[in-house]
């Protein structure tokens, strides 16, 4: 890819998502009870270290929401210097996996659940930004369970937030949507100026300037400090060494940062492997990702993460699926973005203080809209009820519990139609007057004895059986054992039993 080429996809995409991570990477420090900059740090290794080593061209890793819970029971329990060793010791898990060839699992994943989840997840944001577009921001930016840690939930904090509306914060949210969607419309990208600016980038200086004018003359609609991004600031009088936090390796020997270990290195690949299928199904290019190398590199990053202070790090499926979404087309969008996290915090804070929360809310609400639109559930749909099922039940899911929770009920379900679907098509059996021919079309388990069992129930008595084992490269030992049973059976009936390619 050209220079040109670049700006035009990668860097724009770069901004969009450096929009998105800043606040998010900071509202998850936040609710895992973790100083806040530990979030921009795993930002920063999640967007160059990941983005560099990983061969995902579109995938965004950084902090995830899905390991809060985890973290934050792990830092109460530990305390933030020992955790920091469990997560060390999580990255060198992660890259052990690579090396086993563990990544293989993700390919396993039923293309209806990664969907589903990608379509749960624009739900998600779009119930979780509401909020945050009409001004009530106490929810952390980032959270997509329904369960929250305050004790609330989604819906009640859907109702809440009418309670507490801030006029000047869904104004900027209404005008930020609204460039959004109006940017790329066929007139106006006839016009240069339209074609060279992202359109979140417009709607975050809207957002930036309306707020300005609130407070040169409209006070009643000014959005106070509470509602805007908080980004720590370095002073002269503070080192930059101030913001890391070292790991205590006296505590090398716990126990119980084994287990932390295992557990956050056993979630971060899982929800990486999903989140890398879910990106690369959307990839409008089709690429592959090799799973065993991303999960070396998360490793990677997550062990250094863990020596400079920083949260445990995975593929985030919002920030990848923005990523795309904003036109991205190699993993120099992703690298870029953590160059931005690393330059902003350091260079300009006092200007990221300025972007609303309203304005970034109305950004993941188009994004979300994207993500589930209805077109979507009308082609699951048109494919039928095996795929519409584990789709739309994923979705559910996802959308009540979390993320994990939800992809394993929609595989469960998918599980279910996966083996409805084999026994129907493993034994097939016709007649024609009292002639039976039951075909054994391939490999046969004890999963299809029910079935072969059900359909010797239905030969009558006084008829001729023909079954045929051409097509079956595999008949397990409880099939045959079913097969001799039926055949001892039948003598009482008059039943004729012929066996075709079965070895009893």
């Amino acid at each position: 890819m050209n220079i040109k080429e670049y700006f035009k996809y990668d860097f724009s995409a770069a901004i969009v998502v450096f929009l998105i991570a800043l606040p998010l990477c900071l509202g998850i420090a936040l609710a895992s009870g973790a100083p806040l900059f530990s979030g921009i740090i795993s930002g920063i290794i999640g967007g160059i270290v990941v983005g560099a080593l990983s061969g995902s061209p579109l995938s965004v890793s950084g902090p995830a929401a899905g390991l809060t819970t985890i973290v934050l029971a792990a830092i109460l329990d530990l305390g933030y210097e020992t955790f920091l060793v469990a997560v060390i010791l999580s990255g060198l898990i992660q890259i052990l996996l690579g090396f086993l060839r563990a990544g293989s699992v993700g390919h396993f994943f039923p293309a209806a659940v990664l969907k589903g989840m990608l379509a749960a997840i624009g739900v998600i944001l779009i119930l979780k930004q509401i909020p945050h577009a009409v001004g009530y921001d106490v929810d952390f930016e980032g959270d997509q369970s329904f369960f929250q840690v305050d004790g609330k939930n989604t819906l009640s904090e859907l109702l809440e937030a009418w309670d507490y509306l801030t006029p000047g914060a869904i104004v900027v949210s209404a005008v930020s949507i609204f460039i959004l969607i109006g940017w790329n419309h066929a007139s106006l990208q006839r016009f240069k100026f339209f074609k060279i600016i992202p359109s979140a980038v417009a709607a975050v200086l809207a957002g930036i300037l309306l707020n300005t004018l609130f407070i040169q003359s409209a006070p009643d609609l000014v959005i106070t400090e509470k509602h805007l991004v908080s980004v720590p600031v370095l002073s002269e009088a503070t080192s930059i060494l101030s913001f890391f936090t070292f790991p205590d390796f006296s505590q090398f020997g716990n126990p119980k940062v084994y287990f932390t270990a295992l557990t956050l290195a056993a979630v971060a690949s899982l929800e990486t492997l999903l989140n890398i299928e879910a990106c690369d199904k959307v990839d409008p290019f089709r690429r592959i990702t090799p799973l065993n190398r991303e999960l070396k590199a998360q490793g990677v990053a997550n062990a250094l993460s863990g020596f400079i202070g920083g949260l445990p790090v995975t593929s985030v499926v919002v920030r990848g699926s923005a990523n795309i979404q904003a036109g991205a087309r190699t993993k120099a969008s992703t690298i870029t973005h953590g160059f931005m996290l690393l330059l902003s915090v350091l260079l300009i804070p006092h200007l990221l203080q300025l972007i609303p929360l309203a304005a970034l809310a109305g950004i993941l609400i188009v994004t979300g809209f994207k993500l589930t639109k209805p077109h979507i559930y009308k082609e699951m749909y048109k494919k039928g009820w095996s795929q519409f099922l584990p789709f739309v039940i994923t979705v559910i899911a996802i959308v009540f519990t979390n993320l994990l929770m939800g992809v394993f009920i929609g595989i469960l379900v998918a599980i279910f139609f996966i083996l409805k679907t084999n026994f129907k098509e493993s034994i097939i059996m016709v007649n024609e007057g009292s002639n039976y021919l039951l075909r054994l079309t391939k490999d046969v388990s004890f999963l299809n004895k029910a079935t072969l069992r059900t359909a010797f129930h239905k030969i009558p008595s006084h008829s001729t059986v023909v079954i045929d084992g051409t097509q079956s490269n595999f008949i397990d030992n409880d099939i045959k054992d079913t097969i001799e049973d039926f055949i001892e059976t039948s003598r009482g009936k008059n039943i004729q039993v012929e066996l075709k390619h079965i070895h009893l």
